[in-house]
């Protein structure tokens, strides 16, 4: 994968997105035939207090647990049953179990690689294609500041070391003297400093890639944004999941727009099919013009 200096290449997109967030076509690319919601897995554990690790829930079996219906346009903090001024980030449900929303703007990278499997399957270039991150992911970029984009806070068992560990970290923030300095990102500051494919309310970096460099459920070791220097502090390997991605033949689009807690593909009734049978998904067909805003859930009211 290598980055790609012309955004124009992206250029298509903005004549296919509505302007406004009326429909998911502010985001998603009007024009295709089939479109499929592939819903982020959520997390449950047994109770608030319980000393067991979470594990992956569908938001089907959360509605089971709630009450409440799942469906194609169906959205989290409905379904999860959540009052007025309540977090609907984490729901106790009737049986006790708590319920941990699922992730916006970014699918599991284990997920990505059955999707990929999907799309490599639908399309004549499976190998050639565009992939698009959302600009603003923390990190990702460098820029002029301050201080670091992050800090990693460090511990440590001698209270003289960790009394020098404190003020390393406390000083570069509160020198008000401080000259603002490039500090480096996940990538290298010629892409961080680069032109961006611009679209309504986001703009993105672009690597040539295709739908089968995902298939491998170890793509996050060979992308080019993959996060070396969290590894460096400890963190195991990660990459953030593509916010968009299409082939070179534009037979399908996937989006994983920051702000939904799923992914949607545009493409072929066979493609939508696909995914929707696959029982390692959850996912449903959508209407074009389906409305996943956050009040858009009129089942669950």
């Amino acid at each position: 994968m290598e980055w790609i200096a012309d955004p124009g290449v992206g250029a298509w997109l903005r004549e296919t997105l509505d302007d406004g967030l009326g429909s998911m076509h502010a985001v998603v690319p009007r024009g295709f035939p089939a479109y499929a919601r592939v819903f982020h897995p959520a997390t449950v554990r047994e109770s608030p207090t319980a000393a067991d690790s979470e594990v992956r829930v569908t938001w089907a079996q959360t509605a089971a647990a709630f009450g409440t219906t799942m469906h194609a346009e169906a959205q989290w903090h409905r379904i999860v049953r959540t009052p007025v001024d309540a977090d609907w980030r984490i729901r106790i449900a009737p049986d006790g179990r708590e319920f941990t929303a699922p992730l916006e703007g970014a699918l599991d990278s284990d997920l990505v690689s059955i999707l990929a499997g999907h799309l490599a399957a639908h399309t004549a270039t499976p190998d050639d294609g565009v992939v698009a991150l959302w600009d603003g992911f923390g990190a990702l970029v460098g820029f002029f500041g301050d201080g670091p984009s992050r800090a990693f806070l460090t511990f440590s068992d001698d209270p003289n070391h960790q009394a020098m560990l404190d003020r390393s970290i406390h000083d570069p923030f509160n020198n008000v003297f401080r000259k603002p300095t490039w500090q480096d990102g996940i990538l290298s500051r010629e892409i961080s400093e680069g032109p961006r494919l611009q679209l309504p309310g986001r703009d993105y970096v672009l690597f040539s890639g295709g739908a089968r460099d995902f298939i491998d459920p170890a793509w996050v070791l060979g992308v080019p944004w993959r996060d070396r220097v969290g590894e460096e502090h400890g963190f195991p390997p990660s990459a953030q999941s593509p916010n968009i991605l299409w082939p070179k033949d534009r037979t399908w689009v996937m989006v994983s727009e920051i702000d939904y807690d799923s992914t949607i593909v545009a493409g072929s009734p066979d493609l939508v099919r696909a995914i929707c049978t696959d029982e390692r998904l959850e996912a449903k067909a959508l209407r074009e013009g389906a409305d996943l805003t956050w009040d858009a859930d009129e089942v669950n009211r």
